[in-house]
């Protein structure tokens, strides 16, 4: 299987690919990402950033939070990546931006002292209070 995968926001006007294998996946469950994507629980993989480009169009940005950035689509709202400027070499991305997500497997969960407490998910995964 190819490490090159590609996605893009739900309009089309982002795209993205990235050339690093699916690993180091993690369903997270901070308030942050919820009320930043709506979602219940934001599913991640982490990048090297050096291996990550925007094919098309030119990304939003939002500091969420100090330190950490999210880029989105300023047409459809659709979010696709967070920056860290505590892992400045990394970048991550939303699983649910891939053109196929279901290659990509989950290995953990982090910041579940937050997770919603009738959430069940994944429960078989070893989990982080924060994020290692």
């Amino acid at each position: 299987m190819t490490d090159i995968h590609t996605g893009g926001c739900q309009c089309g006007a982002l795209r993205y690919r990235f050339n690093a294998p699916l690993t180091d996946i993690a369903h997270c469950h901070c308030t942050i990402c919820r009320r930043t994507t709506g979602g219940i629980v934001t599913t991640w993989i982490t990048v090297p950033l050096e291996r990550f480009e925007w094919l098309q169009g030119t990304p939003q940005r939002f500091v969420s939070s100090p330190g950490c950035t999210r880029s989105f689509c300023g047409q459809c709202g659709g979010q696709l990546t967070f920056f860290s400027e505590q892992s400045p070499q990394s970048l991550d991305i939303t699983i649910a931006t891939f053109d196929h997500p279901e290659q990509a497997q989950p290995d953990r969960h982090i910041w579940v002292t937050t997770r919603l407490p009738w959430l069940h998910l994944d429960e078989q995964l070893p989990s982080e209070d924060g994020e290692a």
